[in-house]
């Protein structure tokens, strides 16, 4: 980790940068406590002030000792859900996907972009949940899933170029995944010319997605997806299409609350 992401000389704030450092290095290990010393390593830290700011942290209820390491404390909670309170689309999303014949019975979701990443915000489990797919907070690679690509397609082609320099950005998680740059620009011009993005077994093997994009109510508001996931052997053409149909309709009272809807 380079030191103008903990606290190099152009850093304005290099004790809040490493903070903020340590909050995501704990949320990669997914419940599993970090020492103080594998934190300080990672961020290229002296030990003792990667132990003040974990007591800062722990004092916070942002992070809390287990054993002889860290890991997320219940503030990290009351943070995450204050934001999605914020979300009024949130609150909007449960009520229409329990009361929409075809998606009451999905697994639906609601992501936001993060580099190349998405993160998943909401989730509706629907009658016959998979538990394959992503759970609340979870980041999966923007360049294969359905949501993503839905977001990805109204991005300019520089900024997506920018987003996906790395080759990292694109794990092969099957035999479907995106594999480069060209493959994802292809992908993205056929949601272009579809209206809603399409992914066959890109992350799970056996498992669809089809998403749209929510346009940001506002400037300071993130543009979402909200996206179905389901088993490709079991979902014929007809409820695919009875899913995009009802996801377009779940876009169009999202955009615009104040705008008739069909009674699902």
């Amino acid at each position: 980790m380079s030191s103008d992401r903990t606290g190099g000389d152009r850093d304005p704030a290099p004790a809040l940068t490493r903070g903020v450092y340590i909050l995501r290095i704990l949320a990669q290990a997914q419940g599993e406590p970090v020492a103080l010393a594998d934190l300080a390593r990672t961020l290229e830290a002296a030990k003792s002030s990667t132990s003040y700011l974990c007591t800062v942290l722990e004092e916070a209820n942002l992070i809390r000792r287990v054993g002889s390491g860290y890991v997320l404390g219940h503030g990290t909670v009351e943070l995450g859900g204050a934001y999605l309170r914020s979300f009024n689309e949130v609150r909007e999303f449960y009520r229409f996907c329990n009361e929409a014949p075809t998606l009451s019975e999905q697994v639906v979701q609601m992501a936001m972009l993060q580099e190349s990443d998405v993160i998943y915000l909401a989730r509706h489990e629907g009658r016959s949940p998979l538990r394959l797919t992503a759970n609340l907070g979870d980041r999966f690679p923007a360049a294969s899933t359905a949501v993503g690509n839905a977001l990805l397609a109204a991005l300019p082609d520089e900024d997506i170029a920018d987003r996906f320099r790395y080759a990292h950005s694109f794990p092969m998680r099957t035999s479907e995944s995106v594999r480069n740059l060209p493959e994802l620009m292809d992908r993205l011009a056929r949601v272009r010319e579809r209206g809603y993005a399409l992914d066959e077994g890109g992350v799970h093997p056996g498992i669809s997605g089809v998403a749209v994009r929510m346009p940001p109510r506002s400037s300071s508001s993130p543009a979402i997806a909200i996206g179905c996931s389901f088993l490709t052997s079991a979902t014929s053409t007809l409820q695919r299409e009875a899913i995009v149909g009802e996801l377009r309709e779940l876009e169009r009272l999202l955009e615009n609350p104040m705008q008739p809807h069909s009674n699902l």
